[in-house]
C-alpha cells in the first residue's frame, strides 16, 4: 500500500508542481495578443492590479489606436480594422456622437453608417477588443462636441452640468444608446473592455462637482460593468477625477515627470495613455500640420518602456462629411477643415504612411509575435474634368423651392421653427428685410459666423467676427431688400464656450443705429428633400462664361468601370460645400489648406454621377478629379 500511495502522492504533486509552472508561465505571457473570438469563459473582464492591467486575471497590456465610425464610409469599416491588426493593435477606441444618433429630439438612428451594433460586431470578429467613449461630450473637433443643436434652443441652457434640462436629455439619449452597447460587453460575450466616463472635463472651465458622478450614475444605472475611464490632459487630471474610474492621460510629447503625475493623481494603478496624438488637426486659413514620424514612434517607444498601455489618436482620422467639422475660439473663432486626415497612421482616404510601419516594427518587437500581412490598398482613380454646364441663382431658388418663416426680429437658426420644433442644426440662413435707404450697417457683433450682405442682388460685402459695420450704398427712391446669407461655419467643440453656441442672426442688426424689422427667413440646411427639390425646379440654364454666386452648379461625372476612391480639387472656386449623388462631402474654401475633398468609392456608381455644388461667390467652370490628396502647404507640430 504504501509504495503505491507514494507514487500516487509523488504524481499528485507533481502535477501540482506542473500547474505551478504553468501559472508563471501565464502570468509572464502578455495576454494583449488574445481577441475577442478566441476568448469564451469570461469571468473577470479588464481589472487593474499593482500598477497592470488584467483581463480575466492575466496581465494584459492595451495597443489601441482610434477610429470613428461616423467618419469612415461603412464600406470600408472592415479595411481599417484589418489595417489595426496588421499594424499590431488589439484594441480600438470610439467616440459616440449624440448629435447624429438623436438629430431630432426623441428620434434615435442606429441605421447605415451609424449602425454602432454592425460596428462593435465587426470589430469582434477582426480581433479588436473596443474601449467605448460615449460622452455625452466627446470634442473630436466635431460640432459642438457631439452635442446636438436642439440643447441651445433653452435660453439657460448650461451644458455638461447636473443642469436639469440637460441630464433629462441625456438620460433619454442614454436609455436608447445603452439598449445598444450593454449587450456588446465583454461580460455579455462582446468586445468592449471599458467605457469612459465623459471626455476631459478637467479641462471645461465651467465644472460642476457632481456632473461626473451623475454621468457615471447615468452608465452604471443603464448596464455599464466594464472597466470606467476617465481621458484628461495634464493639466486636467486632477480635476476631472471620478471615484470608481481610471484616470487616463492624453499628450503629444512625453515631458519629463509626465507620467509620474499620473502616478500621482492615483497610486498603484496601471498608467494608459488614452490619446497619443499622432498628428493634430487644421483650420480655415491655417497650415496643414504634420507631426515627425521619427518623433512620434520614438515617444511611443518610450511610452511603452515605462509599462504603460497606449491609444494612438488618431489611428485612422476619415472625415468631417457634411457640415459636422467643429471650430476653436481661443483669441479668435478658427473652423476646422472638412478633412480630418490628422497626420494619423493611416490617410484620409485609408492608405499607409511611414507612420504605420515603423509602428508595425516596433509593435511586432513588443509583442514578439508574427503579425498579420497587411491588406492591399485600393488604387485611386483620377477621373480628370468635370463640366459643371448648369446653374442656378440662389434668388432663384427661393419662390421655387424654399418658403420664409416671417418674423418680427431676427431668430437664430436653432430656434426657427423647423424640424419638428428644433430648430435648424448646420448650413446656412438667408435673413431678408426692407429697407428704404442706405447708411451705416451694424451687426453689434451678432453674426454667427459669417454673412455676405446684399442689396437686392447686388454683393455690397461680409459680416463677420472682425467685420461689424457696413456701409449700404443709397439708392433710387422706393424700397428694397437687405439679404444676409449667414453661414454657420461650425460649432465650438472644445473650451468655456459651449453654451455659446447658437448661429445665424443672435441679436439686432442695426441701420443707421435703428434696429431692423420684418424678416423673411429662409432656412438653406441643405438636405436630401431640399437637395431632391432643387434638382427639379425650373430655372436651371446654361453657366455663362462670368458668374458671381450665390448659385447651385451641377453638372456630371460618368465612370465606365468599377468606381474608385478619387479627390475633387476646386481650383478656380471660393468657397462652398460639394454633394455627390445626394451625399454632402463637406466644405471647399480657397484660403486653404485643404485643396481637395475626399470622394469615396461606394458613394460613386459606374455611369452618371450628379455633382452639385453651392458656391458662395466666385464659380469656376471645371472641377479636377485627382488621384492624389492636396490638403496644404505644411508645417510641423512644435
Amino acid at each position: 500500500m504504501w509504495p503505491c500511495g507514494g507514487r500516487r502522492q509523488r504524481r499528485l504533486g507533481g502535477v501540482a508542481l506542473l500547474l505551478v509552472v504553468l501559472w508563471l508561465l501565464l502570468r509572464r505571457f502578455n495576454w494583449s495578443e488574445l481577441n475577442p473570438l478566441r476568448l469564451w469563459g469570461r469571468n473577470h473582464g479588464l481589472q487593474t492590479e499593482n500598477s497592470e492591467f488584467l483581463l480575466e486575471g492575466m496581465p494584459f497590456r492595451i495597443l489601441g489606436g482610434s477610429m470613428h465610425y461616423f467618419r469612415v464610409p461603412r464600406e470600408y469599416w472592415e479595411d481599417r480594422m484589418l489595417k489595426m491588426r496588421a499594424c499590431g493593435l488589439n484594441t480600438l477606441t470610439t467616440y459616440v456622437p449624440w448629435n447624429l444618433h438623436e438629430k431630432e429630439r426623441g428620434k434615435f438612428d442606429f441605421s447605415k453608417n451609424l449602425d454602432l451594433r454592425a460596428f462593435l460586431s465587426l470589430a469582434a470578429k477582426n480581433g479588436l477588443w473596443v474601449i467605448l467613449r460615449p460622452g455625452p461630450y466627446i470634442c473630436s473637433e466635431w460640432d459642438l462636441g457631439g452635442l446636438p443643436s436642439w440643447l441651445l434652443q433653452d435660453p439657460e441652457m448650461k451644458l455638461r452640468t447636473t443642469y436639469k434640462g440637460f441630464t433629462e436629455a441625456v438620460d433619454a439619449y442614454f436609455d436608447r444608446l445603452m439598449r445598444v452597447v450593454v449587450p456588446f460587453q465583454y461580460k455579455k460575450g462582446g468586445p468592449i473592455i471599458a467605457v469612459q466616463v465623459e471626455n476631459e472635463y478637467g479641462s471645461f472651465p465651467k465644472k460642476d462637482p457632481n456632473y461626473m458622478n451623475y454621468v457615471k450614475m447615468a452608465l452604471l444605472n443603464r448596464g455599464i460593468v466594464e472597466l470606467l475611464m476617465t481621458s484628461d490632459n495634464k493639466n486636467g487630471l486632477s480635476f476631472g477625477l471620478v471615484k470608481g474610474a481610471l484616470a487616463t492621460v492624453n499628450f503629444q510629447k512625453l515631458e519629463p515627470g509626465l507620467l509620474k503625475h499620473l502616478d500621482a493623481v492615483q497610486k498603484d494603478q496601471p498608467k494608459m495613455v488614452m490619446e497619443y496624438w499622432t498628428g493634430w488637426f487644421d483650420n480655415w486659413g491655417g497650415p496643414h500640420y504634420v507631426f515627425d514620424a521619427d518623433e512620434m514612434v520614438n515617444t511611443v517607444e518610450s511610452i511603452l518602456k515605462t509599462g504603460a498601455s497606449i491609444n494612438l489618436y488618431m489611428f485612422h482620422g476619415g472625415t468631417n462629411f457634411g457640415f459636422m467639422s467643429g471650430a476653436l475660439e481661443a483669441d479668435e473663432y478658427k473652423s476646422d477643415v472638412t478633412s480630418y486626415d490628422y497626420d494619423a497612421v493611416l490617410t484620409e482616404a485609408g492608405d499607409y504612411t511611414s507612420k504605420f510601419f515603423k509602428l508595425r516594427q516596433l509593435f511586432s518587437m513588443v509583442i514578439g509575435q508574427p503579425l498579420p500581412l497587411p491588406p492591399m490598398i485600393e488604387s485611386k482613380a483620377s477621373y480628370g474634368a468635370i463640366l459643371l454646364h448648369q446653374y442656378i441663382s440662389l434668388w432663384d431658388v427661393l419662390p421655387a423651392v424654399l418658403q420664409p418663416i416671417k418674423s418680427e426680429f431676427p431668430v437664430n437658426m436653432e430656434n426657427l421653427p423647423l424640424n419638428d420644433s428644433i430648430g435648424q442644426p448646420y448650413g446656412y440662413v438667408l435673413y431678408e428685410t426692407v429697407i428704404f435707404g442706405g447708411g451705416h450697417l451694424h451687426s453689434r457683433d451678432h453674426v454667427r459666423d459669417r454673412a455676405q450682405v446684399f442689396v437686392n442682388t447686388v454683393y455690397v460685402g461680409e459680416l463677420d467676427y472682425n467685420s461689424v459695420e457696413l456701409s449700404i450704398p443709397e439708392g433710387q427712391q422706393g424700397f428694397r431688400q437687405l439679404r444676409l446669407l449667414v453661414e454657420n461655419r461650425g460649432r465650438v467643440n472644445y473650451g468655456p464656450a459651449l453654451n455659446e453656441q447658437r448661429k445665424g442672426l443672435i441679436g439686432d442688426i442695426f441701420l443707421n443705429k435703428t434696429p431692423l424689422r420684418n424678416f423673411k427667413i429662409y432656412s438653406l440646411e441643405m438636405k436630401p428633400t431640399f437637395m431632391k427639390s432643387l434638382q427639379q425646379a425650373s430655372g436651371w440654364s446654361s453657366v455663362p462664361d462670368y458668374f458671381v454666386g450665390p448659385a447651385f452648379f451641377r453638372g456630371r461625372l460618368w465612370i465606365e468601370q468599377q468606381p474608385q476612391d478619387t479627390f475633387l480639387k476646386l481650383q478656380g472656386w471660393e468657397k462652398g460645400v460639394v454633394f455627390v449623388n445626394g451625399q454632402n462631402l463637406g466644405r471647399y474654401w480657397k484660403i486653404g489648406p485643404q485643396e481637395t475633398l475626399y470622394l469615396p468609392a461606394p458613394w460613386l456608381r459606374r455611369g452618371g454621377n450628379e455633382i452639385v455644388i453651392f458656391e458662395e461667390r466666385t464659380a469656376g467652370r471645371i472641377i479636377q478629379s485627382v488621384d492624389i490628396p492636396y490638403l496644404g502647404r505644411t508645417q510641423y507640430v512644435d
